[in-house]
């Protein structure tokens, strides 16, 4: 069951993620981080993992180092090192956008399956998002994007990644959920290569 904390965690993103909207669509940020801590409940997260999907971009878009001690005081060790594993960037600028991406793949070989769950989820979210804006925006979409349209290959990476790392001991939830993240991105190479 969820307790106090998370209904902390959720006012605390509410307030710093206020002023921010959704790439090219006006929708306000929370929304976002509600779906991916919705993703992560309905996949057997537990509460700090539903706390980190609240607070996954909130060291990286933030606030940085500042912002990782302070939640760390408030929620604690795990669920700041479960929003660590979901940071590919936390200075200002972020380093060139590829090699960003680069990198954040590559760490999820040493990631845990917390990290993984919270990722895959955000990941979901993400492409679900792209998917349904795809549809309606056509190639114009990519340009939303500082990776254009190698946001694609990403996702694809992504998938790859996480299917290479996945093991039958990892929860059946996680399993589960990648299995949608696979159909998502596989739907939206499929539509934006007709």
């Amino acid at each position: 069951m969820l307790t106090q904390r998370f209904e902390d965690a959720f006012v605390y993103a509410t307030r710093i993620h206020a002023a921010q909207i959704r790439k090219g669509s006006g929708i306000p940020y929370i929304s976002h981080l509600m779906g991916v801590a919705s993703l992560v409940l309905e996949h057997g997260g537990d509460e700090d993992e539903a706390i980190a999907a609240l607070l996954h971009d909130a060291v990286e878009d933030q606030g940085g180092d500042a912002r990782r001690q302070d939640i760390r005081a408030r929620f604690g060790e795990r669920v700041a090192q479960i929003v660590d594993g979901c940071t590919d960037a936390e200075t200002i600028p972020k380093p060139p956008w590829r090699a960003r991406k680069e990198i954040y793949i590559a760490h999820l070989d040493e990631a845990s399956p917390s990290v993984r769950l919270v990722s895959s989820s955000d990941k979901l979210h993400n492409s679900r998002a792209i998917l349904a804006d795809y549809r309606t925006h056509g190639e114009a979409l990519w340009n939303r994007f500082s990776g254009g349209r190698e946001t694609l290959w990403y996702y694809r990476a992504l998938c790859d990644k996480y299917r290479s790392v996945t093991t039958d001991s990892d929860p059946p939830g996680l399993r589960a959920l990648l299995v949608e993240l696979e159909c998502t991105v596989r739907e939206l190479e499929n539509i934006s290569a007709d």
